[in-house]
C-alpha cells in the first residue's frame, strides 16, 4: 500500500472540493490525496486521472445502493419539495430510482490506470472487483462505520479499512441509513474495527488539529483521513457559497441529515436541514431530486439550500495553500 511521507490523507470529497490540484498539492506536501469519482461521468473521472499521473494518489468510488423497494416515501418527498423548486425557479425531475453511478466503468478506469489506492464508500464491492484491482497493482480500501460492517468488508479481502466516525463531514458510509445517527467518534469506530481485524486501519472523522491526528495515530490508526480541514484550501474546488458560509461565523453546528441525498450526511445546519428533518432514505433518488434546487441556490450564492458538507471540526478549518494546512495538521 502506498504510504505518504506523513500519515495524513486528504479525504475524497465528492461534489467539487476534491480536484487534481488538491491531490497534487497534497502529494507535494508529503500527504496523500484522493480524487472523488462520485457524481461524475467516467469521462470526467478519466480526465482527472490523466492530470494526476505520476503523482501518488487514490480514487474513491461509490458502491451502488439498491433501488428502494417502496418508492412512495420518495414520491411524497418530491411533492414536499415543490415549494423549494418554486422558490428557486426550477423544475423537479421525474423520480430516478435506479442509478449505479457508472460503477463498472469507474472500476475499469481504476484498473486501466492502476490507481495506487482505490477506496469504496456506501458498501462492499464484489470480491471479483477487489481481485481485479489488486491484480492491476492497486491497494483496496473499504470504508466502514462499525465492527459489523468491518466484518462484512473483510469477506471481500481488501488491503485496509477506513474507520469512519460519525463526526466526519459529508456522507456516512453506513449500510444502515435508517438507524444511523452519527453519534460515534472516530477513535471509537477505530477501536471497534481494530478489534475484528489485523489489517491496517485508517481513521476518519472530526479532525481539526494536529492533536486530533496524534490521538488517532496513538490509538492505532496507520493514517488519518481529513476532509473538512481542507475545504477552504486554495486548491480545493469548494463552492464560493460554502466558503463564505464557513468563514461567516454564522453557522455554529452540524447535523446529520438525509434532506439532500437520502443518505445520512453531516452538514452545517441551515434552512434546508431544518425544513426537512425527516427526509426519506433513498440514495441516489433524493440526490437527483434536490440537485436542481442546490444548483440554483449555489448560483445565487444562497447557502440556505446548499448541502454544506462539514464535519464537527469545521470551526478549525482555515483558508490557505494545502502545504500550509498539511503542516498544521501533521504531527
Amino acid at each position: 500500500m502506498v504510504e505518504p511521507n506523513r500519515p495524513l490523507i486528504v479525504a475524497p470529497m465528492a461534489g467539487g472540493p476534491s480536484t487534481p490540484a488538491l491531490v497534487t498539492a497534497a502529494a507535494g506536501a508529503g500527504a496523500l490525496g484522493f480524487l472523488a469519482a462520485g457524481y461524475k461521468t467516467p469521462e470526467a473521472v478519466e480526465d482527472e486521472l490523466r492530470r494526476v499521473q505520476g503523482v501518488p494518489h487514490g480514487l474513491n468510488i461509490f458502491v451502488p445502493v439498491p433501488a428502494p423497494a417502496d418508492p412512495r416515501p420518495i414520491e411524497e418527498y418530491r411533492r414536499r419539495l415543490a415549494p423549494e423548486a418554486e422558490r428557486y425557479g426550477v423544475e423537479l425531475p421525474p423520480l430516478r430510482l435506479d442509478d449505479d453511478d457508472h460503477f463498472a466503468a469507474k472500476v475499469e478506469l481504476a484498473v486501466a490506470y492502476a490507481i495506487p489506492l482505490v477506496s469504496f464508500t456506501f458498501g462492499v464491492p464484489d470480491r471479483a472487483v477487489v481481485r481485479a484491482l489488486r491484480a492491476a497493482g492497486s491497494a483496496v480500501l473499504i470504508t466502514v462505520t462499525s465492527a459489523d460492517e468491518a466484518r462484512r468488508a473483510l469477506a471481500a479481502e481488501p488491503d485496509a479499512l477506513v474507520a469512519q466516525g460519525g463526526s466526519a463531514g459529508g456522507h456516512a458510509s453506513t449500510t444502515d441509513p435508517r438507524a444511523y445517527r452519527g453519534t460515534s467518534l472516530a477513535v471509537e469506530v477505530l477501536a471497534e474495527v481494530r478489534a475484528v481485524t489485523d489489517l491496517p486501519v485508517i481513521a476518519a472523522g472530526g479532525t481539526g488539529s494536529a492533536e486530533d491526528v496524534r490521538r488517532l495515530l496513538a490509538a492505532g490508526a496507520v493514517a488519518v483521513q481529513c476532509g473538512t480541514a481542507f475545504l477552504l484550501a486554495d486548491e480545493a474546488g469548494t463552492r464560493p457559497a460554502q466558503r463564505a458560509a464557513m468563514l461567516s461565523g454564522e453557522y455554529r453546528e452540524t447535523v446529520v441529515t438525509r434532506a439532500f441525498t437520502g443518505q445520512p450526511a453531516r452538514a452545517l445546519r441551515n434552512r434546508f436541514t431544518d425544513a426537512f428533518p425527516d427526509a426519506p432514505v433513498g440514495y441516489p433518488a433524493v440526490h437527483h431530486l434536490t440537485a436542481p434546487i442546490r444548483a440554483a441556490a449555489a448560483q445565487r450564492g444562497d447557502a440556505g439550500a446548499l448541502n454544506l458538507w462539514a464535519g464537527t471540526g469545521f470551526a478549525a478549518a482555515r483558508p490557505g495553500p494545502v502545504a500550509d494546512l498539511v503542516e498544521t495538521l501533521a504531527p
